[in-house]
């Protein structure tokens, strides 16, 4: 059969089609090529495009914010793809205004010198040790994100150029005294009221429920009676932590592992240096002749911090005589580096070095030596991170042997905790919804929830919960969804269509006592019929905890003896008469100041947004799909 295969696909019909087949590739990936002008952008936003790198980069950075800050909550919103879509969605619409606002200010002819950009650095609490700008702690953090010290300058006056803007439009707006003055007015004003409260179960007894109603509201509202899925899980969990304890280390093991790191407990040999930089970025021979002359004037004896600080284009550093600090090896950059740690001694000038920065001459000012930390001072430390790399090599393999058997016994789980050495654990039943903590890992929850482990009654592969953190999961019990029968709900449903007629029936008889009020009856035999009487409350405040919130609301809207009737959250109902609206005291200087602030600030940001708004307007926008 083999041999038949093989020489029909040499026949020219074979040929052919394969022809076809290599065509129709090419021409769909030349295809892909033409309709992908845009592959490489988000957005077009007035000609200016949004690098799918860029959103990429906000996108991660915006989620790892959110994961640090919300932790396992925000972890199972994520696993909702719509979410992420829109989570996505918002990092591009801001990344969008941000682009207007520069497109804006460029525009404006908004600009920020070299010398504001450089006062911002230095005032940078991030490059600041005790108070003061630290260079080497600038030029190790800028490493840490990527950024070269130039890449910076530009990212730092694009981002002042834009404040600048942002900054300008919210600093015009101002909120007068009087303006203060009202606002206080009407927050501190309180009222006196005169309210009437209507339990809805004194006309229970006019409420008769039949079963057409019933059947009525159970159709209307079918969906209301849908049950979710649900399960019982019987689970073994497996940590990293429980295995350490029984793992053993020798003192032939540590001092082993010591004498292999011996650089991890050594301090490498530091140097402290001065420079002079003369940027550059090509191969530029004016700027090498002024390298040169400013060595021969170190070499006559002039002083070399007092050139560095007229001759240096690092301007932070030059302010320090060129000092660049303490570092070691792998800090600055190589050609540099080597430089620096060649001069033998104290006081040693280099010749003109050149880096990917420019020209330097590198001056030596002094040198700490390699020092060894003695092993019993590290010992503690050592014992915890060779236990920990045998235990995580037996977590490894006890991993796989839970995998094969997950795998190799599906119909029971007491293989896996056999060698897991941990007990299974059973819960009682539960919806996606409110699954346990121990279960709420969305990896957990969508194998829990899976037609597989459903239907099959097998168990999950291992799930990755963590670092060194498995978990292998099994459907001990399953309730299906299902819409409950009106027998199930029958008397739920009653009690609402009661609760709903008592309410009318007690919100009509409010209304009847409230145009007799209108009308000046008096209509204290309607009280006394219910056994009711009126309540009475002074100084009522718009934060009044004593009163039902929807009394309050709708209090301060009243005018003097004015009536309303208002439902009650617990299904009751309440007559409130405004009887008397007391004015506020008159706000002292600090009060009016302070809500100025506040007032100015809400504005400002109604403000800020409607700027945007009105730039989208304007611009063409394209959003790559």
């Amino acid at each position: 059969m083999l041999e038949r295969i093989r020489e029909g696909s040499q026949g020219p019909w074979a040929m052919g089609i394969l022809v076809l087949v290599i065509l129709s590739f090419v021409f769909a990936g030349v295809g892909s090529y033409i309709n992908s002008s845009a592959s490489g952008a988000a957005a077009n936003v007035n000609g200016d495009e949004i690098g799918l790198d860029e959103l990429e980069r906000a996108y991660q950075n915006e989620r790892s914010r959110m994961e640090s800050q919300f932790g396992e909550a925000f972890a199972t919103l994520a696993s909702d793809t719509a979410y992420l879509q829109n989570f996505r969605r918002g990092i591009l619409d801001r990344l969008v205004s941000e682009k207007l606002l520069d497109q804006a200010a460029q525009d404006l002819g908004l600009r920020v010198s070299d010398e504001q950009i450089k006062l911002a650095i230095v005032g940078m609490k991030e490059f600041q040790v005790d108070g003061i700008f630290d260079n080497d702690r600038y030029l190790a953090l800028l490493r840490q994100a990527g950024f070269q010290t130039n890449n910076f300058r530009d990212y730092m006056r694009i981002d002042m150029v834009r404040r600048q803007l942002s900054q300008s439009l919210m600093g015009t707006e101002f909120a007068l005294s009087s303006e203060a003055n009202s606002a206080f007015i009407m927050q501190q004003q309180t009222r006196d009221v005169r309210y009437l409260n209507v339990p809805a179960v004194k006309f229970s007894a006019e409420i008769e429920i039949g079963d057409d109603e019933i059947l009525n509201y159970y159709q209307s509202n079918i969906s209301q009676f849908d049950t979710q899925q649900k399960v019982s899980l019987s689970f073994v969990e497996l940590t990293l932590k429980d295995l350490l304890p029984d793992i053993d280390v020798s003192e032939d093991e540590l001092l082993e592992y010591y004498q292999q790191n011996i650089i991890d407990y050594s301090t490498s040999e530091e140097r402290e240096v001065a420079h002079i930089l003369f940027e550059s970025e090509e191969q530029d021979d004016a700027i090498v002749t002024k390298a040169e002359e400013v060595l021969v004037k170190i070499q006559a004896g002039e002083d070399f911090s007092e050139l560095a600080k007229t001759f240096s284009s690092d301007t932070f550093s030059a302010e320090n005589g060129g000092g660049l600090g303490w570092f070691g090896r792998g800090i600055m950059d190589p050609i540099f580096e080597d430089a620096a740690f060649t001069l033998a001694n104290q006081g040693d000038v280099s010749g003109i070095v050149k880096s990917e920065f420019g020209y330097h001459i590198i001056k030596l000012i002094d040198v700490k030596s390699e020092k060894v930390n003695d092993f019993e001072n590290v010992k503690e430390e050592i014992t915890l991170k060779v236990k920990t790399y045998k235990a995580e090599d037996r977590f490894y393999e006890v991993r796989q042997r839970i995998a094969e058997v997950a795998f190799e016994i599906p119909d029971s789980i007491d293989e896996v905790a056999g060698i897991a050495g941990k007990d299974i654990i059973t819960t009682d039943m539960f919806e996606r919804a409110n699954a346990p903590e121990a279960l709420s890992n969305p990896n957990v929850l969508a194998s829990a929830f899976s037609f597989e482990l459903i239907e099959d009654a097998v168990n999950s592969k291992v799930l990755e919960l963590g670092s060194n953190h498995i978990m292998v999961v099994r459907v001990a019990e399953h309730e299906p969804e299902r819409t409950k029968s009106i027998e199930e709900v029958e008397q739920d449903i009653q009690q609402n269509l009661s609760a709903q007629a008592t309410q009318r029936a007690a919100r009509d008889w409010a209304l009847v006592v409230k145009t007799a009020l209108s009308e000046g009856s008096d209509v204290s035999d309607k009280l006394a019929a219910l056994e009711l009487s009126w309540k009475v409350q002074k100084a009522v405040t718009r934060n009044d905890a004593n009163l039902s919130q929807n009394i309050v609301d709708a209090l301060f809207k009243l005018s003097v003896t004015d009536t309303t009737v208002v439902d009650l959250v617990t299904g009751d109902i309440s007559l409130v008469q405004l009887s008397q609206v007391n004015a506020a005291a008159e706000a002292n200087v600090q009060q009016i100041t302070s809500l100025q602030g506040r007032l100015a600030s809400s504005k400002s940001q109604a403000l800020y947004g409607a700027v945007i708004e009105s730039l989208k307007a304007q611009a063409d926008i394209e959003i790559y799909q």
